[in-house]
């Protein structure tokens, strides 16, 4: 996008048709400010308490397919089946680990939007979340050194349905950027650590 510079960029929006009234099959909040207060109140209390106790290890487990160009990967839910890329030979039919990542972005940022929208008072009577991000794949292809492996820019967007005034959405927005786990992580460029052992 002309004017960014390379990173993660979040935007909010606003229809400017918003009249008040709940969109068709729109449903009202089904907890409010208080009640998520009460749900995390103890947790929090147990975190001040014992900050170990907020220490948990997200895992992820895959499964490298026999004969396909592909890694199954275990979603809790369902069997994930991802592969190459259409753009680096891929047939298209397995998904893209690039969508993946895009898609944790957008299904943590919705459900941190929700949470902050909850817990200061912003009622949302429809929302949206969208992400992007550009690759280069000359870069994971070894086709030219200055192509970067990865995502070189990755824009983030909400389209929210509210009455709130601007300052509100303000603080919307700032304390969702502040408590995304998965935009954090992308944002800060935490360690990682890789190995690779003989299966025995």
């Amino acid at each position: 996008m002309p004017g960014l510079v390379p990173g993660i960029h979040v935007f909010i929006h606003v229809p400017e048709d918003v009249d008040g009234r709940v969109k068709p099959g729109g449903k009202d909040p089904q907890m409010d400010a208080a009640g998520l207060r009460a749900m995390q109140a103890p947790i929090k209390e147990r975190y001040k308490a014992d900050p170990t106790a907020g220490l948990i290890t997200l895992k992820a487990k895959g499964a490298i397919d026999d004969a396909n160009i592909a890694c199954k990967v275990e979603t809790g839910r369902a069997l994930a089946v991802a592969g190459l890329h259409p753009a680096t030979g891929g047939s298209g039919l397995e998904l893209c680990s690039g969508d993946m990542l895009l898609e944790a972005l957008v299904a943590c940022a919705g459900v941190t939007l929700k949470a902050v929208a909850t817990a200061i008072d912003v009622p949302l009577k429809s929302g949206a979340v969208s992400a992007e991000g550009d690759l280069d794949f000359r870069g994971t292809l070894g086709v030219a050194k200055d192509a970067p492996v990865g995502f070189r820019e990755i824009r983030l967007s909400f389209d929210v349905d509210t009455d709130a005034p601007q300052d509100k959405l303000d603080q919307l927005l700032k304390l969702t950027e502040r408590y995304c786990v998965v935009y954090q992580t992308l944002k800060s460029g935490p360690p990682v650590a890789v190995s690779l052992k003989r299966k025995s």
